[in-house]
């Protein structure tokens, strides 16, 4: 049998499902592989072996080889070890980014390629071009499902191996190809959340992990509120999950994270969905990765989105010597949350991005003040 040209990273799911139905048709010699990412913890709540029977039932309905390879301790090295440590370090970290960059587009493409082929393709909405000498990373035509966001970090060499085909499809179209098909996964929900975590509870499973410690809740001006019972399960924004119940002298209305001490254990809320104490204009990165190589110029003007279905914000780059970013928006942010991504467009092209390593919102600052 003659090595597959492509080999599409099969995860049971629909859009992978009409990615590697869309390389058949075009006549394009596949072979589908699932990646097992995360071992199983017995908890039952990982679906990792009904995705496996689905992607093989797709495989055969599609008549193409089916590969499988366990990733999972590569996951844990490469993706999971650093999700604990960003959350013990009060940050919240984005593990799909790093999936993406240690897993899905490093291992996948090496076993790809030990299976003989040129390329990879996965059911990403994302699309990618060649223009002038470089290899372009493109929003998904449909930009509610665009994910571009989270395939920023990679470069030119994983690029140039690699297809989105969907990514000029919309989703609205995805499962009545899948089912005019004949492929199971058509009506098969999508799957959100962290992949690891699945649809249990996220505090209990962090727990496993980072033990509770119990702390104070207080509002901004540091009066006391209640008790939390960890900061490192909550995110700035957070509104689930604080259980204050009627506080004296205070609203009946929700509270929100605005702020988090680490180091004192003390987590900041306040009543105002819109806080100030929410709202920054400026954030510092850590080194910034550039899909072309190199940053467009040391100071430039962009779009940025500090989360995922973001809105596009303006904003002013500065490029530093020691390759991080200091980005300047244009109108008040809320919520931009370190640990989580960065990302920068040139319209719909993908520049690059970074880990968000600090911003200019109030209590940040009072608490980084604090410890110097």
């Amino acid at each position: 049998m003659s090595a597959p040209a492509v080999i599409v990273g099969v995860s049971g799911g629909v859009d992978s499902s009409v990615a590697a139905l869309q390389l058949v048709e075009q006549g394009v010699p596949s072979a589908g592989l699932f990646m097992q990412n995360w071992a199983d913890d017995g908890s039952g709540d990982c679906r990792a072996e009904e995705d496996r029977r689905d992607a093989v039932a797709v495989c055969g309905r599609l008549g193409i080889p089916f590969h499988f390879r366990d990733f999972s301790s590569e996951y844990w090295a490469g993706v999971f070890e650093h999700f604990l440590a960003e959350y013990a370090a009060g940050r919240t970290p984005n593990p799909d980014v790093l999936c993406n960059r240690e897993v899905k587009f490093k291992h996948f493409l090496d076993a790809a390629r030990e299976l003989g082929a040129d390329k990879i393709a996965t059911g990403h909405y994302a699309q990618v071009a060649l223009r002038d000498g470089h290899w372009r990373l493109l929003r998904g035509v449909d930009r509610s499902k665009d994910q571009s966001y989270f395939l920023h970090q990679l470069g030119q060499q994983q690029l140039s191996a690699t297809l989105f085909p969907i990514g000029g499809m919309q989703k609205s179209d995805l499962r009545r190809i899948a089912r005019e098909a004949g492929l199971q996964t058509h009506d098969k929900k999508d799957s959100t959340g962290i992949c690891f975590i699945g649809e249990r509870d996220f505090r209990e499973f962090l727990g496993r992990y980072l033990p509770a410690k119990a702390g104070e809740m207080r509002d901004p001006q540091g009066v006391r509120i209640g008790e939390h019972p960890g900061v490192f399960y909550f995110t700035l924004g957070q509104r689930e999950g604080l259980q204050i119940g009627g506080v004296r002298g205070r609203p009946a209305a929700p509270w929100y994270v605005v702020g988090k001490d680490v180091a004192n254990n003390i987590l900041y809320v306040d009543q105002d969905s819109g806080s100030r104490y929410l709202q920054s204009h400026r954030l510092q990165s850590e080194a910034a990765h550039w899909i072309s190589g190199s940053a467009p110029a040391r100071q430039f003007e962009c779009t940025a989105q500090t989360r995922y279905r973001q809105a596009d914000e303006p904003c002013q780059v500065t490029v530093n010597d020691d390759g991080t970013v200091a980005v300047r928006f244009t109108r008040a942010q809320r919520a931009v949350t370190p640990g989580q991504s960065l990302v920068l467009y040139d319209g719909d092209e993908c520049l690059g991005g970074a880990v968000i390593a600090s911003t200019d919102a109030p209590l940040e600052q009072k608490i980084a003040e604090q410890k110097v």
